[in-house]
């Protein structure tokens, strides 16, 4: 299965709208953690997801695959990529900051790079890509600042769980190219792994955290689930698929470097936030980090000689 090393303009768009889509979902979990335990918040997520995908579906008059060996693999997929960094990054957030969050969770195409070269034959660690990642990486901290990491080692098992959440992304992204391979489309396989994980999800919230027993939530906090499940969820991953089959799981994983870039522009254009010049530098940085990894421009400056340096 050939991926594409540099990406084309539609997937690079397709890249950026997922950013912003997916930076608003710190933004949700923060307010709905204030009234709401992690797997409840985890398992509305999913299941409303789940709900609007299905219905989406019916709607379409596109039928959901029966065939054991695709649901093994949606439950699969379910599992790295919803139910463990869902439930990791929300119990993370309830102790740790956004912006540290943002940060940590940045480290998944550094995971990604890795992952991706030991688990497929397509996607090797080049030096361009290695050093985009890292420059990538170097930018988000810059641009959210280290006011970010003035906590960092205060909170240790919570930014744990946000790297954990991270690697399990990096292994959802190899793990999911196996649907192209399936001919299955990506909003079937949106919607499969979506309610798997829903099936998974709802179980352990109702037996471990009982939420009927819990106040009822707030309308910012209900607005914030159907929120974070329509639009961060279940729109998301319909882009995240369609990506992941054209580009690849180490371009798809760029996406956390996009994020917080995304959430800083939404504040300005929104929220009257002020763009400060550490947020100008960072994005430059972030900016300069994935023309590296893209490639293209690194041979076109430098021509052969260039290409050979980053492919070593």
């Amino acid at each position: 299965m050939t991926q594409h090393r540099s990406m084309n303009p539609t997937e690079w768009s397709l890249l950026l709208l997922l950013s912003v889509i997916w930076g608003g979902s710190f933004f949700f979990t923060g307010v709905a953690v204030k009234e709401l335990p992690p797997f409840t918040i985890v398992a509305a997520r999913v299941g409303l997801a789940a709900l609007a995908l299905l219905l989406g579906l019916r709607l379409a008059g596109i039928s959901m695959p029966r065939a054991p060996k695709i649901w093994l693999a949606f439950f699969g997929m379910g599992l790295l990529n919803n139910m463990i960094p869902f439930s990791l990054i929300v119990w993370g957030q309830g102790t740790i900051a956004s912006g540290l969050a943002s940060i940590l969770n940045a480290t998944t195409p550094l995971f990604g790079v890795v992952v991706a070269h030991l688990l497929t034959r397509d996607e090797k660690m080049t030096g361009g890509r290695l050093a985009g990642t890292i420059v990538g990486f170097a930018g988000v901290a810059l641009m959210i600042g280290p006011s970010a990491l003035s906590g960092i080692g205060s909170h240790f098992m919570a930014e744990l769980a946000i790297l954990g959440a991270a690697l399990s992304y990096a292994f959802a992204g190899v793990y999911g190219r196996r649907f192209k391979a399936m001919g299955i489309n990506p909003i079937v396989t949106a919607t499969g792994q979506i309610s798997a994980s829903a099936m998974l999800m709802i179980p352990l919230a109702l037996v471990i955290e009982q939420p009927w027993t819990l106040a009822a939530p707030g309308l910012p906090t209900m607005a914030a689930l159907v929120a974070i499940a329509l639009i961060s969820t279940a729109l998301a991953y319909i882009l995240f698929f369609r990506i992941l089959a054209s580009a690849g799981a180490t371009n798809l994983m760029l996406v956390t470097f996009l994020i917080p870039v995304s959430a800083i522009l939404l504040g300005w254009l929104f929220l009257d936030e002020v763009l400060a010049p550490q947020h100008f530098i960072g994005m430059a940085t972030i900016v300069a980090g994935l023309a590296l990894i893209d490639g293209r421009l690194p041979r076109r400056l430098f021509g052969p000689r260039g290409r050979d340096t980053l492919s070593n």
